[in-house]
């Protein structure tokens, strides 16, 4: 599984205009899920996105994760970034099919609400607006 995981100063995402979510400061994770992606994965992800270090201490470096600042964290399905990028279009014969991605992604919402205080959640295979006010800008690509 993969995540580009941004700090952020807000984030929301909609569907046909509805809210699906919104947090204040913390993460926005846009999560791709791959064809060999598991359920251990997506947990080890989730691990990975809650203690991944971008906040910063009272030094200014980046040693405090948004578990420790009790910032949000706003999860948005992304087959995109299961693509082989390679030429000048993009396959995606590298993304999991779409019924196990949706379950993959679903468990990877349910075990962030579990370990989180703060989750909110776009909807899988929706056609979907995204906005964000960078924080930084921070951006990571992490990977399970």
């Amino acid at each position: 599984m993969i995540a580009l995981i941004q700090r952020v100063r807000e984030a929301s995402v909609r569907e046909d205009g509805a809210e699906l979510g919104r947090i204040g400061p913390g993460l926005l994770a846009l999560v791709g899920v791959e064809r060999d992606d598991t359920d251990a994965r997506a947990v080890r992800l989730l691990e990975r996105v809650l203690a991944y270090r971008v906040f910063p201490d009272a030094e200014g470096r980046m040693n405090r994760s948004v578990a420790d600042v009790g910032g949000g964290l706003l999860l948005v399905p992304n087959f995109t970034l299961a693509a082989d990028t390679k030429g000048t279009r993009a396959s995606f014969t590298p993304a999991a099919a779409p019924e196990r991605a949706e379950a993959l992604f679903d468990c990877f919402v349910e075990a962030a609400r579990a370990r989180h205080p703060t989750v909110a959640a776009g909807r899988f295979g929706a056609h979907m607006a995204v906005a964000l006010v960078n924080d930084g800008p921070v951006t990571f690509l992490l990977s399970a």
